[in-house]
């Protein structure tokens, strides 16, 4: 199951579209049915989580955390990605894109850590195939 959370209020966010892109995601990666969750927050809750679990005490756009396990319930547990949306909309508004397609990347560049590619180790690359694949 694929869970979407907006905990923040400042903008407004198409929650089906991230449905959509995570569910091609999995199918592009031939996942059986993988529980995801997909949170948008504003800067102080990602600042608190990058604190508490990198122990870097300001925000940043996206934090991935994989799970890559099946649960007693027998589900498999890929995990979480958190997106500040404040964050993006400065990045968005630097690099002269939307807002809703620094999401995407953000949701995408999470995606691909919860695989298990971490930065320096084919993330670069296999992200840059994603965005051509689903962004041309």
């Amino acid at each position: 199951m694929i869970e979407i959370l907006n905990r923040q209020k400042k903008f407004r966010i198409d929650l089906d579209r991230f449905e959509h892109l995570l569910k091609r995601l999995v199918r592009r990666y031939e996942l059986n049915r993988p529980e995801i969750v997909l949170a948008f927050v504003d800067d102080p809750e990602i600042r608190e989580l990058n604190r508490k679990f990198r122990k870097k005490d300001k925000p940043t756009d996206v934090l991935s955390f994989p799970l890559n396990e099946r649960g007693a319930d027998g589900k498999f547990y890929l995990g979480d990605i958190i997106i500040s949306v404040t964050t993006a909309s400065a990045r968005a508004a630097g690099l002269g894109h939307g807002l809703e397609r620094e999401l995407e990347y953000l949701a995408v560049h999470g995606f691909i850590h919860l695989l298990g590619f971490g930065h320096g180790r084919g993330h670069e690359a296999e992200e840059e195939k994603i965005r051509q694949a689903l962004f041309p």
